[in-house]
């Protein structure tokens, strides 16, 4: 009995020497902001956050509060400086989360929450993790809080079949064929799917762009080589005809007679009436005979 006693003292003994642990305010980048709209995450689930940094970090009541106040933005902003009782400095964490759950709890009825998730559909551009995580948001809505856990799992795992129920059914285009002939049974299965259809399909696009660009660029090419072939070809002639004609020569380069009548001029003899053809220069020479007579 007496070495027990011993043992327990030399273990109070050791808490006692043993360092406190120290507070590490590093961790409240982690905490999200809160601004009380309804694109902000849900209240619950911004304490539960503070909580468990404050876990790891060693915070006091206190400085949850203080943290908490300083996360505070938009409409919850507003509301604390409205609230001489959030301001006062002695306030407990317990109090301080039962004023902002007594302002912000939300009025609306499960009915309403299960009427949107039902309504639920994939927008344009939203990926399929997106997707999952504004279902999963809206049916986190419509589970009632009991006190009885059994009946509260049961809330639950309905919740969790009408989150894959609108999932799969809000689901666009060829992502959500695939996944609901695929019948998932689970919402982490049915997510698998409809991300690697959704990645499948992504590559797909990419792989017809860049053929789409090669078959453009090769084609240019072609273009651009079967221009300077013809050019070259056209070069070629050009230099293989020699001199062309000018307007007004035949095929032996004499000037023909341009005009009518006296403006004519005969490139035989030179003189002017007459054409080359019918020059009697010419045809002297031809038939010397009549040109004796």
């Amino acid at each position: 009995m007496e070495r027990l006693q011993l043992e327990v003292q030399n273990l109070q003994a050791q808490l006692q020497l043993r360092p406190p642990a120290t507070k590490d305010l590093s961790l409240v980048a982690l905490v999200p902001k809160w601004g009380g709209t309804d694109k902000a995450v849900p209240l619950k689930e911004f304490f539960d956050t503070i909580e468990s940094t404050a876990r790891i970090g060693n915070w006091s009541n206190e400085d949850m509060v203080r943290i908490a106040t300083l996360k505070l933005t938009d409409v919850a902003r507003t509301f604390y400086n409205g609230s001489l009782e959030l301001q006062n400095q002695s306030i407990t964490w317990t109090a301080f989360k039962a004023a902002l759950h007594d302002r912000f709890r939300d009025v609306r009825t499960d009915q309403y929450h299960f009427t949107q998730l039902q309504m639920a559909r994939q927008k344009q551009g939203e990926s399929p993790q997106d997707f999952a995580d504004r279902c999963r948001s809206l049916a986190q809505k419509t589970v009632p809080r009991v006190e009885d856990p059994v009946t509260q799992r049961i809330y639950y795992e309905q919740a969790e079949r009408m989150l894959l129920a609108s999932f799969t059914s809000g689901l666009l285009n060829t992502v959500g064929r695939q996944v609901r002939y695929a019948l998932p049974k689970t919402m982490d299965e049915a997510l698998k799917i409809a991300i690697t259809v959704n990645q499948a399909e992504i590559q797909e696009r990419r792989n017809e762009a860049f053929y789409v660009d090669e078959a453009r660029g090769s084609a240019t090419a072609d273009r651009t080589t079967r221009g300077t072939r013809y050019t070259g070809i056209a070069r070629n002639a050009s230099q293989h005809a020699g001199p062309s004609r000018t307007q007004g020569q035949d095929s032996k380069g004499h000037y023909r007679s341009a005009g009518s009548g006296n403006e004519r001029k005969c490139y035989e003899c030179g003189g002017a009436g007459h054409l080359a053809r019918e020059c009697p220069t010419r045809q002297n020479r031809r038939n010397p005979l009549h040109a004796s007579c």
